[in-house]
Protein backbone atom coordinates (compact mmCIF):
# COMPACT_ATOMS: atom_id res chain seq x y z
CA UNK A 1 0.00 0.00 0.00
CA UNK A 2 2.95 2.31 -0.71
CA UNK A 3 1.88 5.90 -1.17
CA UNK A 4 -1.53 5.31 0.37
CA UNK A 5 -2.67 7.47 3.21
CA UNK A 6 -2.77 5.79 6.63
CA UNK A 7 -6.20 6.37 8.22
CA UNK A 8 -5.72 4.20 11.31
CA UNK A 9 -2.68 3.04 13.27
CA UNK A 10 -2.76 0.62 16.18
CA UNK A 11 0.54 0.60 18.07
CA UNK A 12 1.61 -2.01 20.63
CA UNK A 13 -1.86 -2.75 22.01
CA UNK A 14 -1.85 -5.15 24.98
CA UNK A 15 -5.09 -6.07 26.74
CA UNK A 16 -5.18 -8.26 29.85
CA UNK A 17 -8.05 -10.00 31.58
CA UNK A 18 -7.87 -11.81 34.87
CA UNK A 19 -5.64 -14.81 34.25
CA UNK A 20 -5.04 -14.25 30.53
CA UNK A 21 -3.55 -11.86 27.94
CA UNK A 22 -6.14 -11.36 25.19
CA UNK A 23 -3.90 -9.10 23.04
CA UNK A 24 -0.13 -9.01 23.23
CA UNK A 25 1.72 -6.11 21.57
CA UNK A 26 -0.53 -5.85 18.50
CA UNK A 27 0.36 -3.27 15.84
CA UNK A 28 -1.32 -2.77 12.47
CA UNK A 29 -2.29 -0.08 9.97
CA UNK A 30 -5.35 0.61 7.83
CA UNK A 31 -5.09 2.61 4.61
CA UNK A 32 -7.56 4.78 2.71
CA UNK A 33 -9.43 2.93 -0.07
CA UNK A 34 -8.69 -0.39 1.65
CA UNK A 35 -10.70 -3.30 3.04
CA UNK A 36 -8.54 -5.06 5.64
CA UNK A 37 -9.48 -8.51 6.94
CA UNK A 38 -8.65 -9.56 10.49
CA UNK A 39 -8.58 -13.36 10.63
CA UNK A 40 -8.10 -15.83 13.46
CA UNK A 41 -9.73 -18.55 15.48
CA UNK A 42 -12.39 -17.78 18.06
CA UNK A 43 -10.40 -16.51 21.02
CA UNK A 44 -7.60 -15.14 18.83
CA UNK A 45 -8.31 -11.58 20.01
CA UNK A 46 -10.22 -10.17 17.03
CA UNK A 47 -13.30 -9.06 18.97
CA UNK A 48 -11.16 -7.73 21.83
CA UNK A 49 -9.21 -5.57 19.38
CA UNK A 50 -12.45 -4.30 17.84
CA UNK A 51 -13.80 -3.42 21.29
CA UNK A 52 -10.63 -1.41 21.90
CA UNK A 53 -11.11 0.43 18.59
CA UNK A 54 -14.82 1.03 19.19
CA UNK A 55 -14.24 2.49 22.67
CA UNK A 56 -16.02 -0.29 24.56
CA UNK A 57 -12.77 -0.74 26.47
CA UNK A 58 -11.59 2.56 27.91
CA UNK A 59 -7.99 3.62 27.26
CA UNK A 60 -7.05 3.02 30.88
CA UNK A 61 -7.99 -0.66 30.46
CA UNK A 62 -5.21 -1.47 27.95
CA UNK A 63 -1.65 -0.48 26.98
CA UNK A 64 -0.73 1.03 23.63
CA UNK A 65 -1.79 3.86 21.33
CA UNK A 66 -4.38 4.48 18.61
CA UNK A 67 -4.01 7.08 15.86
CA UNK A 68 -6.79 8.12 13.48
CA UNK A 69 -5.00 9.90 10.67
CA UNK A 70 -2.19 11.83 12.40
CA UNK A 71 -4.24 12.40 15.57
CA UNK A 72 -3.61 10.30 18.66
CA UNK A 73 -6.96 9.26 20.13
CA UNK A 74 -7.99 8.55 23.70
CA UNK A 75 -11.20 6.54 23.72
CA UNK A 76 -13.09 6.36 27.00
CA UNK A 77 -16.45 5.37 25.48
CA UNK A 78 -17.99 4.37 22.12
CA UNK A 79 -19.01 8.02 21.61
CA UNK A 80 -15.32 9.04 21.59
CA UNK A 81 -14.58 6.42 18.92
CA UNK A 82 -17.60 7.47 16.87
CA UNK A 83 -16.60 11.14 17.06
CA UNK A 84 -13.16 10.17 15.72
CA UNK A 85 -14.78 8.70 12.59
CA UNK A 86 -15.01 5.00 13.52
CA UNK A 87 -18.31 3.11 13.13
CA UNK A 88 -18.73 -0.44 14.43
CA UNK A 89 -21.25 -3.03 13.25
CA UNK A 90 -21.39 -5.94 15.68
CA UNK A 91 -21.97 -9.60 14.89
CA UNK A 92 -24.94 -9.77 17.25
CA UNK A 93 -27.73 -7.51 15.99
CA UNK A 94 -28.37 -4.66 18.45
CA UNK A 95 -31.29 -2.70 17.05
CA UNK A 96 -34.10 -1.26 19.17
CA UNK A 97 -36.75 -3.65 17.89
CA UNK A 98 -39.81 -1.61 18.83
CA UNK A 99 -38.55 1.57 17.17
CA UNK A 100 -39.05 2.30 13.47
CA UNK A 101 -36.37 1.83 10.82
CA UNK A 102 -35.88 5.61 10.64
CA UNK A 103 -35.55 5.92 14.43
CA UNK A 104 -32.98 3.12 14.49
CA UNK A 105 -30.91 4.62 11.70
CA UNK A 106 -30.88 8.07 13.34
CA UNK A 107 -30.73 6.88 16.95
CA UNK A 108 -29.13 9.68 18.97
CA UNK A 109 -29.01 11.93 15.89
CA UNK A 110 -32.64 12.72 15.13
CA UNK A 111 -32.95 16.14 13.40
CA UNK A 112 -34.85 18.90 15.19
CA UNK A 113 -36.90 21.84 14.03
CA UNK A 114 -36.20 25.39 15.23
CA UNK A 115 -38.94 24.86 17.83
CA UNK A 116 -36.89 22.02 19.35
CA UNK A 117 -39.33 19.32 18.23
CA UNK A 118 -38.13 16.34 16.22
CA UNK A 119 -38.35 16.88 12.47
CA UNK A 120 -39.86 13.53 11.50
CA UNK A 121 -40.10 14.32 7.79
CA UNK A 122 -36.39 15.16 7.68
CA UNK A 123 -35.61 11.99 9.67
CA UNK A 124 -37.51 9.80 7.20
CA UNK A 125 -35.85 11.54 4.25
CA UNK A 126 -32.34 11.04 5.65
CA UNK A 127 -33.12 7.39 6.46
CA UNK A 128 -34.38 6.77 2.92
CA UNK A 129 -31.31 8.45 1.40
CA UNK A 130 -28.98 6.32 3.53
CA UNK A 131 -30.81 3.10 2.63
CA UNK A 132 -30.65 4.09 -1.04
CA UNK A 133 -26.85 4.11 -0.75
CA UNK A 134 -27.17 0.46 0.24
CA UNK A 135 -29.64 -0.17 -2.60
CA UNK A 136 -32.29 -1.13 -0.03
CA UNK A 137 -35.94 -0.35 -0.73
CA UNK A 138 -37.57 -0.37 2.70
CA UNK A 139 -40.46 1.49 4.30
CA UNK A 140 -38.73 3.51 7.04
CA UNK A 141 -41.85 3.69 9.24
CA UNK A 142 -41.84 -0.10 9.81
CA UNK A 143 -40.70 -1.37 13.18
CA UNK A 144 -37.35 -3.16 13.25
CA UNK A 145 -39.03 -6.15 14.89
CA UNK A 146 -41.04 -6.85 11.72
CA UNK A 147 -37.88 -7.18 9.59
CA UNK A 148 -35.99 -10.36 8.79
CA UNK A 149 -32.51 -10.71 10.38
CA UNK A 150 -30.90 -9.90 7.03
CA UNK A 151 -32.84 -6.64 6.68
CA UNK A 152 -32.04 -5.77 10.30
CA UNK A 153 -28.35 -6.19 9.44
CA UNK A 154 -28.67 -3.75 6.53
CA UNK A 155 -30.42 -1.24 8.83
CA UNK A 156 -27.47 -1.58 11.24
CA UNK A 157 -25.10 -0.75 8.39
CA UNK A 158 -27.26 2.24 7.41
CA UNK A 159 -27.12 3.47 11.02
CA UNK A 160 -23.33 3.36 10.84
CA UNK A 161 -23.16 5.15 7.48
CA UNK A 162 -25.44 8.02 8.53
CA UNK A 163 -22.66 9.07 10.92
CA UNK A 164 -20.32 9.65 7.92
CA UNK A 165 -17.44 7.57 9.29
CA UNK A 166 -13.93 7.36 7.87
CA UNK A 167 -13.57 3.81 9.08
CA UNK A 168 -16.21 1.07 9.10
CA UNK A 169 -15.64 -2.05 11.22
CA UNK A 170 -17.81 -5.06 10.33
CA UNK A 171 -17.84 -8.15 12.58
CA UNK A 172 -19.29 -11.18 10.74
CA UNK A 173 -21.69 -8.97 8.71
CA UNK A 174 -22.92 -11.77 6.44
CA UNK A 175 -23.67 -14.41 9.10
CA UNK A 176 -27.43 -13.78 8.77
CA UNK A 177 -27.49 -12.93 5.04
CA UNK A 178 -28.45 -15.13 2.11
CA UNK A 179 -25.99 -15.75 -0.72
CA UNK A 180 -27.68 -13.06 -2.83
CA UNK A 181 -27.71 -10.54 0.03
CA UNK A 182 -24.05 -11.32 0.76
CA UNK A 183 -23.13 -10.62 -2.85
CA UNK A 184 -25.06 -7.35 -2.72
CA UNK A 185 -23.33 -6.28 0.50
CA UNK A 186 -19.90 -7.06 -0.93
CA UNK A 187 -20.67 -4.89 -3.96
CA UNK A 188 -21.77 -2.07 -1.63
CA UNK A 189 -18.56 -2.33 0.42
CA UNK A 190 -16.46 -2.21 -2.75
CA UNK A 191 -18.29 0.96 -3.83
CA UNK A 192 -17.80 2.54 -0.39
CA UNK A 193 -14.10 1.67 -0.54
CA UNK A 194 -13.79 3.30 -3.96
CA UNK A 195 -15.50 6.42 -2.56
CA UNK A 196 -12.81 6.69 0.15
CA UNK A 197 -14.19 4.73 3.10
CA UNK A 198 -11.82 2.28 4.77
CA UNK A 199 -13.11 -1.00 6.24
CA UNK A 200 -11.97 -3.57 8.74
CA UNK A 201 -13.73 -6.84 7.93
CA UNK A 202 -13.99 -9.83 10.25
CA UNK A 203 -15.34 -13.07 8.82
CA UNK A 204 -14.74 -16.79 9.08
CA UNK A 205 -15.91 -17.25 5.49
CA UNK A 206 -12.60 -17.36 3.65
CA UNK A 207 -14.14 -17.26 0.17
CA UNK A 208 -15.67 -13.86 1.03
CA UNK A 209 -12.40 -12.55 2.43
CA UNK A 210 -10.38 -13.71 -0.58
CA UNK A 211 -12.71 -11.91 -2.99
CA UNK A 212 -13.40 -8.75 -1.01
CA UNK A 213 -10.34 -7.84 1.04
CA UNK A 214 -7.19 -6.11 -0.20
CA UNK A 215 -5.08 -7.31 2.69
CA UNK A 216 -5.41 -9.64 5.67
CA UNK A 217 -3.84 -9.76 9.11
CA UNK A 218 -3.79 -13.06 11.01
CA UNK A 219 -4.00 -13.22 14.80
CA UNK A 220 -3.60 -16.29 16.99
CA UNK A 221 -3.92 -16.48 20.77
CA UNK A 222 -3.67 -12.69 21.03
CA UNK A 223 -0.46 -12.48 18.96
CA UNK A 224 0.15 -11.00 15.51
CA UNK A 225 1.13 -13.84 13.15
CA UNK A 226 1.35 -12.53 9.58
CA UNK A 227 0.05 -10.18 6.87
CA UNK A 228 -0.95 -11.19 3.32
CA UNK A 229 -1.73 -9.03 0.28
CA UNK A 230 -4.35 -9.86 -2.32
CA UNK A 231 -2.03 -8.83 -5.13
CA UNK A 232 0.36 -11.63 -4.08
CA UNK A 233 -2.44 -14.21 -4.02
CA UNK A 234 -4.00 -15.95 -1.03
CA UNK A 235 -3.16 -19.57 -0.16
CA UNK A 236 -6.08 -20.95 1.86
CA UNK A 237 -4.08 -23.92 3.19
CA UNK A 238 -1.28 -21.75 4.56
CA UNK A 239 -3.71 -19.18 5.97
CA UNK A 240 -5.83 -21.80 7.80
CA UNK A 241 -2.68 -23.42 9.18
CA UNK A 242 -1.44 -20.08 10.52
CA UNK A 243 -4.86 -19.27 12.01
CA UNK A 244 -5.19 -22.52 13.98
CA UNK A 245 -1.50 -23.26 14.58
CA UNK A 246 -1.64 -26.74 13.08
CA UNK A 247 -2.36 -28.56 9.83
CA UNK A 248 -6.04 -29.15 9.07
CA UNK A 249 -6.09 -32.16 6.76
CA UNK A 250 -9.85 -32.19 6.29
CA UNK A 251 -12.47 -29.58 7.13
CA UNK A 252 -15.25 -32.17 7.16
CA UNK A 253 -14.72 -35.59 8.75
CA UNK A 254 -15.54 -38.65 6.69
CA UNK A 255 -19.02 -40.01 7.34
CA UNK A 256 -18.07 -43.46 8.61
CA UNK A 257 -20.05 -46.56 7.85
CA UNK A 258 -22.69 -46.72 10.54
CA UNK A 259 -26.07 -48.25 10.96
CA UNK A 260 -29.01 -45.87 10.75
CA UNK A 261 -31.75 -47.45 12.78
CA UNK A 262 -35.52 -47.37 12.91
CA UNK A 263 -37.67 -44.27 12.94
CA UNK A 264 -37.31 -42.42 16.26
CA UNK A 265 -39.31 -39.25 15.50
CA UNK A 266 -42.27 -38.54 13.25
CA UNK A 267 -43.89 -35.14 12.80
CA UNK A 268 -47.27 -35.05 11.06
CA UNK A 269 -49.08 -32.07 9.54
CA UNK A 270 -47.37 -29.38 11.61
CA UNK A 271 -48.86 -25.89 11.33
CA UNK A 272 -47.05 -22.96 12.98
CA UNK A 273 -48.37 -19.36 13.08
CA UNK A 274 -46.12 -16.56 11.88
CA UNK A 275 -44.20 -14.90 14.71
CA UNK A 276 -45.16 -11.32 13.75
CA UNK A 277 -47.55 -11.40 10.75
CA UNK A 278 -50.94 -11.79 12.46
CA UNK A 279 -53.29 -14.29 10.83
CA UNK A 280 -50.58 -15.91 8.68
CA UNK A 281 -48.79 -19.22 9.08
CA UNK A 282 -45.07 -19.64 8.45
CA UNK A 283 -45.48 -23.45 8.47
CA UNK A 284 -48.67 -24.64 6.74
CA UNK A 285 -48.47 -28.42 6.59
CA UNK A 286 -45.15 -30.14 7.25
CA UNK A 287 -44.57 -33.84 7.87
CA UNK A 288 -41.22 -35.62 8.17
CA UNK A 289 -39.47 -38.44 9.99
CA UNK A 290 -36.08 -38.92 11.66
CA UNK A 291 -34.29 -42.22 12.19
CA UNK A 292 -32.02 -43.33 15.01
CA UNK A 293 -28.41 -42.26 14.40
CA UNK A 294 -29.35 -40.14 11.36
CA UNK A 295 -28.29 -36.56 10.54
CA UNK A 296 -31.26 -34.91 8.84
CA UNK A 297 -30.56 -31.62 7.07
CA UNK A 298 -33.18 -28.86 6.92
CA UNK A 299 -32.59 -26.65 3.88
CA UNK A 300 -34.47 -23.65 2.51
CA UNK A 301 -34.18 -19.96 1.85
CA UNK A 302 -34.26 -17.35 4.61
CA UNK A 303 -37.90 -17.06 5.71
CA UNK A 304 -38.78 -20.64 4.78
CA UNK A 305 -39.63 -21.40 8.41
CA UNK A 306 -36.81 -23.81 9.30
CA UNK A 307 -36.08 -22.29 12.73
CA UNK A 308 -39.77 -21.71 13.48
CA UNK A 309 -40.56 -25.36 12.72
CA UNK A 310 -37.86 -26.55 15.12
CA UNK A 311 -38.81 -24.03 17.81
CA UNK A 312 -42.41 -25.26 17.65
CA UNK A 313 -41.23 -28.87 17.84
CA UNK A 314 -39.17 -27.97 20.92
CA UNK A 315 -42.08 -26.13 22.57
CA UNK A 316 -40.71 -22.56 22.32
CA UNK A 317 -43.34 -21.47 19.77
CA UNK A 318 -47.01 -22.51 19.79
CA UNK A 319 -48.35 -24.68 16.99
CA UNK A 320 -51.81 -24.53 15.41
CA UNK A 321 -51.92 -28.19 14.60
CA UNK A 322 -49.97 -31.36 14.10
CA UNK A 323 -48.81 -34.44 15.97
CA UNK A 324 -45.46 -35.66 17.27
CA UNK A 325 -44.55 -39.34 17.63
CA UNK A 326 -41.44 -40.39 19.56
CA UNK A 327 -40.42 -44.04 19.20
CA UNK A 328 -43.89 -44.82 17.90
CA UNK A 329 -45.80 -43.20 20.77
CA UNK A 330 -47.64 -39.90 20.41
CA UNK A 331 -46.21 -37.23 22.73
CA UNK A 332 -47.30 -33.72 23.64
CA UNK A 333 -44.69 -30.94 23.77
CA UNK A 334 -45.93 -27.57 24.99
CA UNK A 335 -42.70 -26.27 26.56
CA UNK A 336 -38.92 -26.78 26.36
CA UNK A 337 -39.14 -28.66 29.66
CA UNK A 338 -41.43 -31.22 27.99
CA UNK A 339 -38.93 -31.63 25.15
CA UNK A 340 -35.99 -31.98 27.52
CA UNK A 341 -37.82 -34.61 29.58
CA UNK A 342 -38.40 -36.61 26.37
CA UNK A 343 -34.69 -36.43 25.47
CA UNK A 344 -34.76 -33.62 22.90
CA UNK A 345 -32.21 -30.79 23.00
CA UNK A 346 -31.99 -27.57 20.97
CA UNK A 347 -28.93 -25.50 20.12
CA UNK A 348 -30.62 -22.20 19.17
CA UNK A 349 -29.73 -19.97 16.22
CA UNK A 350 -29.27 -16.85 18.37
CA UNK A 351 -27.00 -17.92 21.23
CA UNK A 352 -26.90 -14.42 22.74
CA UNK A 353 -30.69 -14.12 22.91
CA UNK A 354 -31.68 -17.55 24.18
CA UNK A 355 -28.63 -19.81 24.24
CA UNK A 356 -27.04 -18.80 27.54
CA UNK A 357 -27.48 -16.63 30.62
CA UNK A 358 -25.05 -13.73 30.23
CA UNK A 359 -24.86 -12.91 33.95
CA UNK A 360 -23.74 -16.44 34.85
CA UNK A 361 -20.36 -18.15 34.72
CA UNK A 362 -19.21 -20.78 32.23
CA UNK A 363 -19.66 -23.48 34.88
CA UNK A 364 -23.19 -22.43 35.82
CA UNK A 365 -24.27 -22.17 32.17
CA UNK A 366 -22.98 -25.67 31.50
CA UNK A 367 -24.96 -27.24 34.33
CA UNK A 368 -28.29 -25.46 33.78
CA UNK A 369 -29.87 -28.58 32.29
CA UNK A 370 -28.79 -30.96 35.09
CA UNK A 371 -29.67 -29.01 38.26
CA UNK A 372 -31.80 -31.88 39.58
CA UNK A 373 -28.91 -34.30 39.07
CA UNK A 374 -26.38 -32.21 41.00
CA UNK A 375 -28.69 -31.32 43.89
CA UNK A 376 -27.95 -32.82 47.27
CA UNK A 377 -31.24 -32.65 49.17
CA UNK A 378 -32.20 -28.96 48.81
CA UNK A 379 -28.84 -27.49 47.74
CA UNK A 380 -26.64 -27.78 44.66
CA UNK A 381 -23.53 -29.84 45.31
CA UNK A 382 -20.77 -27.50 44.13
CA UNK A 383 -18.27 -30.36 44.17
CA UNK A 384 -20.43 -32.50 41.86
CA UNK A 385 -21.24 -29.50 39.63
CA UNK A 386 -17.58 -28.55 39.14
CA UNK A 387 -16.52 -32.13 38.50
CA UNK A 388 -19.07 -32.61 35.69
CA UNK A 389 -18.46 -29.12 34.23
CA UNK A 390 -14.66 -29.64 34.26
CA UNK A 391 -15.05 -32.91 32.36
CA UNK A 392 -16.88 -31.17 29.48
CA UNK A 393 -14.75 -28.00 29.74
CA UNK A 394 -11.68 -30.13 28.99
CA UNK A 395 -13.39 -32.49 26.55
CA UNK A 396 -14.59 -29.65 24.30
CA UNK A 397 -11.34 -27.66 24.64
CA UNK A 398 -13.09 -24.50 25.83
CA UNK A 399 -10.67 -21.57 25.67
CA UNK A 400 -11.22 -19.51 28.82
CA UNK A 401 -9.17 -18.38 31.84
CA UNK A 402 -11.32 -20.71 33.94
CA UNK A 403 -14.85 -21.96 34.53
CA UNK A 404 -15.74 -19.09 36.86
CA UNK A 405 -15.49 -16.29 34.27
CA UNK A 406 -18.71 -14.87 32.83
CA UNK A 407 -19.71 -16.59 29.60
CA UNK A 408 -19.97 -13.16 27.93
CA UNK A 409 -16.16 -12.87 28.23
CA UNK A 410 -15.72 -15.82 25.87
CA UNK A 411 -15.51 -15.70 22.08
CA UNK A 412 -18.53 -16.80 20.04
CA UNK A 413 -17.07 -20.22 19.25
CA UNK A 414 -16.29 -20.97 22.87
CA UNK A 415 -19.76 -19.80 23.93
CA UNK A 416 -21.12 -22.31 21.42
CA UNK A 417 -19.04 -25.08 23.01
CA UNK A 418 -20.47 -24.23 26.45
CA UNK A 419 -24.03 -24.41 25.08
CA UNK A 420 -23.25 -27.76 23.46
CA UNK A 421 -21.87 -29.03 26.76
CA UNK A 422 -25.12 -28.02 28.46
CA UNK A 423 -27.05 -30.45 26.26
CA UNK A 424 -24.43 -33.20 26.12
CA UNK A 425 -24.73 -33.55 29.90
CA UNK A 426 -28.35 -34.66 29.55
CA UNK A 427 -29.66 -38.04 28.41
CA UNK A 428 -30.42 -37.07 24.83
CA UNK A 429 -32.12 -39.00 22.05
CA UNK A 430 -32.41 -36.12 19.56
CA UNK A 431 -30.36 -32.93 19.16
CA UNK A 432 -31.59 -30.03 17.02
CA UNK A 433 -28.68 -27.89 15.77
CA UNK A 434 -29.77 -24.51 14.38
CA UNK A 435 -26.80 -22.86 12.60
CA UNK A 436 -24.30 -24.62 14.92
CA UNK A 437 -21.19 -23.08 13.31
CA UNK A 438 -22.41 -19.54 12.58
CA UNK A 439 -19.62 -17.06 13.37
CA UNK A 440 -17.17 -19.84 14.28
CA UNK A 441 -13.62 -20.27 12.97
CA UNK A 442 -12.48 -23.17 10.80
CA UNK A 443 -10.62 -24.98 13.58
CA UNK A 444 -13.59 -24.94 15.96
CA UNK A 445 -15.92 -25.93 13.09
CA UNK A 446 -13.84 -29.05 12.51
CA UNK A 447 -14.09 -29.91 16.23
CA UNK A 448 -17.88 -29.48 16.19
CA UNK A 449 -18.21 -31.67 13.08
CA UNK A 450 -16.27 -34.45 14.81
CA UNK A 451 -18.47 -34.05 17.87
CA UNK A 452 -21.61 -34.37 15.69
CA UNK A 453 -20.32 -37.65 14.22
CA UNK A 454 -19.42 -38.87 17.70
CA UNK A 455 -23.03 -38.26 18.79
CA UNK A 456 -24.60 -40.15 15.88
CA UNK A 457 -22.15 -43.02 16.34
CA UNK A 458 -23.70 -43.42 19.82
CA UNK A 459 -27.18 -43.63 18.30
CA UNK A 460 -28.22 -40.02 18.94
CA UNK A 461 -30.25 -38.50 16.08
CA UNK A 462 -29.60 -34.98 14.79
CA UNK A 463 -31.65 -32.41 12.90
CA UNK A 464 -29.31 -29.80 11.43
CA UNK A 465 -30.15 -26.36 10.02
CA UNK A 466 -27.41 -24.49 8.18
CA UNK A 467 -27.32 -21.66 5.67
CA UNK A 468 -23.96 -22.99 4.43
CA UNK A 469 -24.89 -25.62 1.87
CA UNK A 470 -21.39 -27.18 1.64
CA UNK A 471 -21.58 -27.83 5.39
CA UNK A 472 -25.06 -29.34 5.13
CA UNK A 473 -24.09 -31.54 2.16
CA UNK A 474 -20.94 -32.79 3.88
CA UNK A 475 -22.60 -33.69 7.18
CA UNK A 476 -26.13 -34.91 6.47
CA UNK A 477 -27.56 -38.28 5.43
CA UNK A 478 -30.86 -36.92 4.11
CA UNK A 479 -32.33 -33.51 3.30
CA UNK A 480 -35.73 -31.86 3.67
CA UNK A 481 -36.20 -28.68 1.64
CA UNK A 482 -38.76 -26.22 2.99
CA UNK A 483 -40.56 -23.44 1.16
CA UNK A 484 -43.93 -21.69 1.34
CA UNK A 485 -44.60 -23.43 4.65
CA UNK A 486 -44.38 -26.93 3.17
CA UNK A 487 -41.89 -29.68 2.37
CA UNK A 488 -40.94 -29.04 -1.25
CA UNK A 489 -38.89 -32.22 -1.58
CA UNK A 490 -36.91 -34.83 0.35
CA UNK A 491 -33.51 -35.79 -1.09
CA UNK A 492 -31.15 -38.63 -0.24
CA UNK A 493 -27.44 -37.90 0.16
CA UNK A 494 -26.61 -39.35 -3.27
CA UNK A 495 -28.97 -37.05 -5.19
CA UNK A 496 -28.37 -33.80 -3.25
CA UNK A 497 -26.12 -31.07 -4.65
CA UNK A 498 -25.87 -27.34 -4.05
CA UNK A 499 -27.50 -26.70 -7.43
CA UNK A 500 -30.36 -29.18 -6.92
CA UNK A 501 -31.17 -27.82 -3.44
CA UNK A 502 -31.07 -24.17 -4.58
CA UNK A 503 -33.24 -24.91 -7.61
CA UNK A 504 -35.88 -26.63 -5.48
CA UNK A 505 -35.74 -23.97 -2.74
CA UNK A 506 -36.00 -21.02 -5.15
CA UNK A 507 -38.79 -22.38 -7.36
CA UNK A 508 -41.42 -21.58 -4.76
Amino acid sequence: MNGSRIVLSVEHITKRFLGTVALKDISLQLFKHEILAILGENGAGKSTLMKVLSGLYSQNEYDGNIFVGNQQCHFHSPIDSENSGIAMIYQELNLELDLSVAENILLGRLPHKKSGLIDWEAAKRIARETLNKLQVDLEVTMTARSLSPSMQQLVSIARALVRNPWILILDEPTSVLTEGETRKLMDILKNLRDEGLSCIYISHKLDEVFELCDRMVILRDGHYINTYHKKDGYDSGVIIEEMIGRKLDHMYPTLSDRTIGKEILRVEHFCVPHTFAYGKNIIEDVSFSLRKGEILGLAGLVGSGRSELMNALFGILPKKGGKIYLEGEEVVITSPQDAKTLGIGLLTEDRKKNGFVGTMSVCHNMTLTILKTICSKFLISKKKERKIAKEYFDKLHVKAPGMDVLITNLSGGNQQKVILAKWLMTDLKIVILDEPTRGIDVGTKAEIYKLILDLVSKGISIIMISSELPELLAMCDRFIILGKGKVLKTLDREEATEISILKIASNT
